[in-house]
């Protein structure tokens, strides 16, 4: 089995910014960025249809990212169990 890390590069670069940066990208550039998102496909369609997706999208993109710490123990439980029952299988 080979071992294989995702994303190396930005998860030092993440480290490597410090907690300070981390917090102000998180607590205050997301939700400044789909607030901007919601806006402008409000702006630019002027129909409710496009503009309420436009704000299911980007909540589900700023509770992910708020989240960021549960989901990434998710997905380290995910692989582990994905690993098991490929093992088991073969």
């Amino acid at each position: 089995m080979h071992t294989m890390v995702l994303a190396a590069g930005w998860i030092s670069t993440g480290r490597g910014l410090g907690g300070d940066i981390r917090d102000l990208i998180f607590n205050v550039g997301i939700p400044v960025l789909c607030g901007l998102f919601v806006l402008v496909v409000g702006w630019k369609t002027r129909a409710p249809g496009p503009t309420i997706v436009a704000c299911i999208l980007a909540a589900v993109v700023w509770g992910l990212a708020a989240h960021m710490d549960t989901l990434k123990d998710k997905a380290t439980e995910d692989i582990t169990h994905y690993d098991t029952v490929q093992r088991g299988d073969r």
